[in-house]
């Protein structure tokens, strides 16, 4: 009996002792994995990221478009309070979608260099849409705009910019031909934020003043204080059907295929811009920064493919979808240096002809030097 309870003993205590040896090997194997997970959730950079919530950020949004070895937080933000948090000096945010035009004018003339470009543009529009005027001011004809009032509630916007340029390139408009009037509201700001001051750049041989206190764009052109409107935003008189006003180029679609045909322009409105001492602490940061851009578009124009008629209110959104692949191609909203060299140069060139920039600027002034050759695969 006493040599069977040793032996019973014994193996009770080889049995717990091999328990504790195993338990030790799951909690110490436990134990390193996750320190491996906080380890990498501490090796990830977490990025503030801000701009407009577009359908072509979605999967960068959502996380489906990662930034390699970053941890994102999207803001939603207009493009007014997006360029005030940069050029202010706050630097509120890491990765930032800001106004093409107002980033060029800081970088010339104010010396900024807290944040650099990559070549990303979430936004950009053919600006032909966005001349807008009164039907009883003998406007017939961009030539017709000559020695008229020209309401606009930002000058030197990147939409205000291009306009001008346009109308100089095409039928020989200058700034100079036209009375300027600044509005001191703007019915936009609701979605665009606050104009920034870097929108609010003047040259010296233009006539400017401002229209009457309280009244944003829409209300001096109906009230006939100007006639005319230059406004990236579509007017509220116009939305809401008032007989006065009236589209320039009525037929818009037409006019401004015509222009891409033969100038192969895609004006661009917004680029992306990263703090530039994230740049120099983590030098492979703008090319992440620029696939995870391009992955979510393509995830966008894939959903497009599939069942993109099913996320939008137009009934022939498909044929239009695809007309405009047909004319532009199948990345018709391409990221990159190369395919938009000669749409960035010619920003470039209106703004130094407008007396804007100080200088004329490059493509390597702006753009971060690591971004240049970068391509979409």
């Amino acid at each position: 009996m006493g040599l069977f309870m040793f032996k019973y003993f014994h193996s009770l205590n080889y049995i717990f002792l091999l328990v504790l040896f195993v338990s030790g090997i799951s909690c110490s194997t436990s134990e390193s994995h996750e320190e491996d997970c906080t380890s990498d959730t501490e090796d990830k950079i977490i990025l503030k990221v801000a701009g407009y919530d577009l359908d072509r950020l979605k999967g960068m949004i959502t996380g489906k478009a990662e930034i390699d070895s970053c941890i994102v937080e999207f803001h939603k933000i207009g493009i007014g309070n997006a360029n005030s948090a940069a050029f202010s000096g706050l630097g509120t945010y890491d990765v930032t979608e800001i106004g093409l035009h107002p980033f060029m004018l800081a970088y010339a003339n104010n010396n900024f260099r807290d944040y650099r470009l990559i070549p990303v543009f979430p936004i950009r529009a053919f600006r032909h849409k966005s001349i807008f005027i009164r039907t009883d001011r003998e406007i017939n004809k961009p030539e017709d705009l000559k020695g008229k009032s020209i309401g606009t509630p930002g000058y030197s916007s990147t939409s205000l910019t291009w306009i001008r340029g346009l109308l100089y390139d095409e039928y020989g408009i200058t700034p100079e031909d036209i009375n300027w009037v600044l509005s001191n509201k703007d019915s936009s700001a609701d979605v665009a934020g606050k104009i920034s001051d870097e929108e609010q750049v003047f040259p010296d041989n233009i006539s400017v003043t401002t229209g009457s206190a309280g009244k944003d764009e829409s209300e001096l052109l109906v009230s006939g204080e100007i006639d005319a409107l230059f406004h990236a935003a579509v007017p509220v008189a116009y939305i809401d059907g008032n007989d006065i006003v009236d589209r320039l180029f009525r037929d818009f679609r037409t006019v401004e295929q015509e222009y891409y045909n033969r100038t192969g322009i895609f004006p661009i409105m917004h680029a992306v811009a990263i703090k530039t001492e994230l740049i120099e602490k983590y030098p492979w940061l703008p090319k992440a920064v620029f696939e995870a851009y391009s992955e979510a578009k393509k995830l966008h124009f894939k959903e497009l493919d599939k069942t993109g008629w099913a996320y939008s209110s137009l009934p022939w959104f498909s044929q239009e979808y695809e007309n405009t692949k047909l004319l532009m191609g199948e990345n018709y909203w391409p990221y990159g240096i190369e395919p938009n060299r000669k749409t960035l140069e010619t920003l470039f060139r209106y703004s130094h002809e407008q007396g804007l920039t100080k200088r004329r600027l490059t493509i390597n002034d702006i753009f971060e030097e690591s971004t240049i050759d970068l391509t979409e695969n």
